[in-house]
């Protein structure tokens, strides 16, 4: 037991010191206690839509994100991100559609997919709130591109319709 405690030590001893030469930093948490949660813009949101915890890693990294919480009937205006966008949901229900797309509904435990380009939305479903993980890469400074908000007819427009 004591020799490996001794073998361990080294080893970490090792790895700490050849991280250190190479620059390797510690890694970085930031506690729950300290995300910040602000409400999502009226100009890119129809109704109640608040974000936590939004960050943006340096480079070499391009990754951007943060947790976007929707009230019931709440859902983003139409928007493409120039590296696409993974969603992972994590409570209620919510919907989604790419434009010339069906609607589509998706539930806590899914992960969405939009490609590099593609004008979409999401949100809530009228009758439940909805929580998701935004991923998405900086190209340029750019993570996303808001354009239109989504009318009520398009947001209310049967599921699977286009």
């Amino acid at each position: 037991m004591i020799k490996l405690a001794i073998v361990l030590a080294a080893v970490v001893s090792a790895t700490g010191a050849a991280a250190a030469q190479e620059g390797i930093t510690t890694m970085d948490i930031t506690r729950k206690a300290d995300l910040k949660t602000v409400d999502g813009p009226p100009e890119y949101f129809t109704g109640k839509v608040t974000v936590t915890g939004a960050f943006q890693r340096p480079d070499p990294s391009r990754v951007s994100g943060g947790i976007v919480h929707f009230e019931p009937g709440a859902r983003t205006a139409w928007h493409t991100h120039p590296a696409g966008q993974t969603l992972i949901v994590t409570e209620g229900v919510g919907w989604t559609q790419v434009e010339g797309g069906p609607k589509l509904e998706f539930h806590a435990g899914d992960i969405l997919w939009c490609p590099a380009e593609h004008k979409h939305w999401h949100g809530a479903a009228p009758h439940e709130g909805m929580t998701h993980i935004a991923i998405q890469d900086t190209i340029d400074g750019k993570n996303v591109v808001w354009m239109e908000k989504v009318t009520d007819e398009e947001y209310l427009a049967p599921l699977g319709s286009e």
